[in-house]
C-alpha cells in the first residue's frame, strides 16, 4: 500500500513544481533552484565545519551542483516524468518514509549568508518538503566570506555572534543592530549563552508567534518575523508574550499592524518644526471644544531629575494658560505603569506626554488599544505609528553657546582649548557637539573642542580641568536657573574660583505643550495622528519652545554677539551648518551653499575637524546608558 501511496506522493509533488514553474515564468521570475557554484567561488571562501544541526526547511536555498538544478522546481519539487530513473529513486526514498523508518540520515549542506544549498541528498529534502516538515537533520560546513561594508555581509556577521549564544537558524532580521536588540529585550547579555532549556522555550514561542504573523501578513509586508517580533516585544515583553495564546498573539499583532507597515516602508521619521496655526474644524464650530484631560508620565520625581523638573515646569506653565479648558495630572511609573495609564483614561483622560524613552512601550500600547487617544513620547526619534515624537532642536542654542565659549576661551581665558561634556552618542547630540565646535570656531578660528562623554567610566569634567581647561560646556544640571538649564557654558577663572554660568540652552517645554492642546482643541486629534507615517517634532528657536539664557556677567558685547546670532538663526539668514565643513578625516561634509536637510542633521555620524576626541562604542559604555542608546544610537 505504502508503495502506491508513494507514487500518488510523486504525481502531487510533480504538479505542485509544474504550478511552481508556470507562476514563475508568467512573473518573469526564474523557476529553478539556486546553485551555489553560480553565485560564488568556493575556494575563495573560509570553510568552517558546524556540525549536525536541525536545518529550518525554509532557509533551503538551493542545491550546490548546477547540475542538479533542472531537475527540481524553484520550491524543490521534483519535475522528470514519473517512469524515469529519478522518480523511481524518489518514490522508493518516499515509500521508506512511510514505512515508519523515516528519513534520519543527515543531508550534507554548505551554509552561506544564512542560507542553505544541499550537496548531498536533494531528493530527501524534496521529499520531506512535499510532506509540509518544517526541519531536516543536516551536516553543514559554512562559507564566510571576507568581512566588509556591504549590509548583508554585516547583518550576516551580527547573526553569527547572535548564533553562537542562541544556536538558531530560524530567528532572522532585516536591519542592523536587531539581533544585539533580541538578545536585549530577553534581558540576555550581548555574548550571554542561552540555556537548552530556554533556546527550546524560545523556539517553541517563536514558531507560535511566526505562524499568527505570517497568517496576518496577507500585504505580504517584506519583513521578516523576527522583525515583526522586536516590535512586538517592545510592547508586549517576552513574559507576557510566552504565555500568550494564539488568538492572543493575533489580537494584539493586528493592533500594531500600522507599526509594521511603517517598519516595512522604510521611510524616514517625518520631521515637523512647529504647528501651524489652523482655524476650528466644524466640529469644534458646532459642538464646542472637547474637555482635554492630560497625564503627564514620569519616570522619576521632578525633585529629583532636572529633566523632569523641566517638563514639569512645562505642565504647570501649560495649567496656567488654559486652566480653564484643560485638566493636567502627573503619573511616576517606568515601563511598566501601563495598568496606571490605563486607569487615568477610565476616568477621562484623553491626552498623554510621556518624558522618558522608557515609557515608549506604555505609548505603543496606548495607541494601539484607544485610538481616540493623542499620544506623545519625548524621545529623539519615534518611528510609531499613532505615536507623536517631540524634542528640541538643541543644536541651534549650542551654536551661540560655541560662540560664547569661543570669545571667552581666545579673549579672557587666554587659551583655544574648549572642553565639552556630551551625556550619550544618540541620534540628534552628535549635531549639537559639531554646532558647537562649529560657533566657537566662528568667534575663534584656533578653538579646538576636547569632547569627553559622561556616559563611559571616569569623571569627564575632572578630566577637562586636570588638562587646564577653563571653559567647559557641561550637560549636567547648575544653578544657572533653579536647576531647569543643561549644557551650560562655564568658566572658571582660577584653579580655585567657582565655575560661573555664561551661557545656556533651555527647552521650553510649556510652549510645545500649550501651542499642541490648542492645536488639538481646535483641529481634534486626527490633526496630530496619522497610522501612515511616524511623525515627531523637532522644534528649534523660531517655535520658542527652544532658547538660550544668558548670564549678566557676559560683557554687553558679547550678549548682543549671542542676541545677533539667535535672530539670524530665526529669520533663517543664519544656519549653524552653512558653511564649509570638514570632519576629522579631512572630507568635506558640507560644501558651505546648500544645508543639510533636518533628516541629516538628526543622523549625523562625523565630528568637525576641530573636535578632538571620538564617539564611545556601545562596548564603552556605562550598563545604564547602553538601553538608551540601543534605542537611539547614532551606530550600532
Amino acid at each position: 500500500m505504502s508503495r502506491l501511496d508513494a507514487v500518488d506522493q510523486y504525481n502531487r509533488a510533480q504538479n505542485w513544481g509544474k504550478k511552481y514553474n508556470y507562476a514563475c515564468k508568467s512573473r518573469g521570475m526564474d523557476p529553478c533552484l539556486s546553485a551555489l557554484e553560480e553565485i560564488v567561488k568556493i575556494s575563495d571562501l573560509r570553510s568552517v565545519p558546524v556540525g549536525i544541526i536541525e536545518i529550518p526547511m525554509e532557509r533551503i536555498a538551493g542545491t550546490y551542483s548546477e547540475s542538479r538544478k533542472n531537475v527540481f522546481a524553484g520550491n524543490f519539487m521534483p519535475l522528470p516524468d514519473d517512469h524515469s530513473e529519478f522518480a523511481k529513486k524518489w518514490i522508493d526514498l518516499c515509500e521508506y518514509h512511510l514505512d515508519g523508518s523515516g528519513i534520519a540520515d543527515p543531508v550534507s549542506c554548505y551554509e552561506y549568508l544564512g542560507k542553505f544549498y544541499v550537496r548531498e541528498g536533494n531528493k530527501r529534502v524534496s521529499v520531506l518538503k512535499s510532506y509540509d516538515a518544517t526541519e531536516i537533520s543536516g551536516n553543514v560546513t559554512r562559507l564566510l566570506p571576507p568581512p566588509s561594508e556591504d549590509p548583508e555581509i554585516l547583518l550576516y556577521y551580527e547573526f553569527l555572534d547572535f548564533y553562537k549564544v542562541s544556536r538558531l537558524y530560524n530567528v532572522t532580521f532585516s536591519r542592523s543592530g536587531q539581533y544585539a536588540d533580541l538578545q536585549n529585550a530577553l534581558n540576555y547579555e550581548s555574548e550571554q549563552e542561552w540555556t537548552e532549556e530556554f533556546r527550546w522555550e524560545f523556539y517553541n514561542v517563536f514558531m507560535r508567534f511566526s505562524t499568527v504573523f505570517e497568517r496576518l501578513n496577507r500585504e505580504k509586508l517584506e519583513i521578516t518575523a523576527g522583525d515583526a517580533l522586536l516590535l512586538y516585544l517592545d510592547v508586549h515583553p517576552y513574559q507576557e508574550l510566552r504565555n500568550q495564546t494564539k488568538e492572543e498573539i493575533q489580537t494584539h499583532l493586528n493592533k500594531l499592524w500600522p507599526d509594521l507597515r511603517l517598519f516595512a516602508k522604510g521611510e524616514p521619521v517625518a520631521l515637523s518644526t512647529r504647528f501651524e496655526e489652523k482655524g476650528k474644524s466644524i466640529r469644534t464650530l458646532i459642538l464646542g471644544a472637547p474637555k482635554i484631560h492630560v497625564v503627564f508620565l514620569y519616570d522619576m520625581e521632578p525633585g529629583e531629575s532636572s529633566w523632569v523638573f523641566s517638563h514639569d515646569t512645562g505642565r504647570k506653565y501649560l495649567t496656567r494658560q488654559m486652566e480653564n479648558e484643560i485638566r493636567t495630572e502627573t503619573l511616576v511609573c517606568d515601563e511598566n505603569g501601563a495598568e496606571l495609564v490605563e486607569k487615568a483614561i477610565a476616568q477621562g483622560a484623553n491626552v498623554v506626554f510621556a518624558t522618558s524613552h522608557k515609557h515608549t512601550g506604555i505609548c505603543r500600547r496606548i495607541a494601539a488599544d484607544h485610538p481616540n487617544i493623542a499620544v506623545f513620547n519625548c524621545t529623539p526619534n519615534t518611528p510609531y505609528a499613532g505615536v507623536r515624537g517631540y524634542y528640541c532642536r538643541t543644536y541651534e542654542g549650542k551654536f551661540i553657546a560655541g560662540a560664547v565659549a569661543g570669545v571667552v576661551a581666545g579673549s579672557i581665558a587666554h587659551q583655544d582649548h574648549i572642553g565639552f561634556v556630551s551625556n550619550y552618542p544618540i541620534i540628534g547630540d552628535t549635531a549639537i557637539i559639531n554646532a558647537f565646535a562649529l560657533g566657537a570656531m566662528l568667534t575663534n578660528p584656533r578653538a579646538k573642542i576636547v569632547l569627553t562623554w559622561s556616559c563611559v567610566p571616569g569623571n569627564a569634567v575632572k578630566e577637562l580641568e586636570e588638562q587646564g581647561i577653563r571653559v567647559i560646556s557641561n550637560p549636567e544640571p547648575d544653578n544657572f536657573d533653579t536647576g531647569i538649564n543643561w549644557g551650560a557654558v562655564t568658566y572658571r577663572a582660577s584653579q580655585e574660583a567657582q565655575p560661573r554660568a555664561l551661557v545656556s540652552t533651555r527647552c521650553d517645554w510649556g510652549i510645545y505643550y500649550e501651542k499642541t492642546i490648542r492645536t488639538l482643541l481646535n483641529s481634534g486629534i486626527d490633526s496630530l495622528r496619522d497610522n501612515n507615517k511616524a511623525v515627531n517634532d523637532w522644534w528649534g528657536l523660531r517655535s520658542g519652545a527652544m532658547n538660550i539664557v544668558l548670564s549678566e556677567l557676559l560683557p554687553e558685547g558679547l550678549q548682543q554677539l549671542a542676541l545677533y546670532l539667535k535672530r539670524g538663526i530665526i529669520s533663517r539668514d543664519i544656519h549653524p551648518f552653512r558653511r564649509l565643513i570638514r570632519d576629522q578625516e579631512g572630507r568635506i561634509v558640507c560644501d558651505g551653499v546648500n544645508v543639510p536637510p533636518l533628516e541629516e542633521l538628526l543622523r549625523l555620524d562625523w565630528l568637525c575637524d576641530n573636535v578632538e576626541g571620538s564617539i564611545p562604542t556601545y562596548e564603552d559604555l556605562l550598563p545604564e546608558a547602553r538601553e538608551l542608546v540601543r534605542l537611539f544610537g547614532i551606530s550600532r
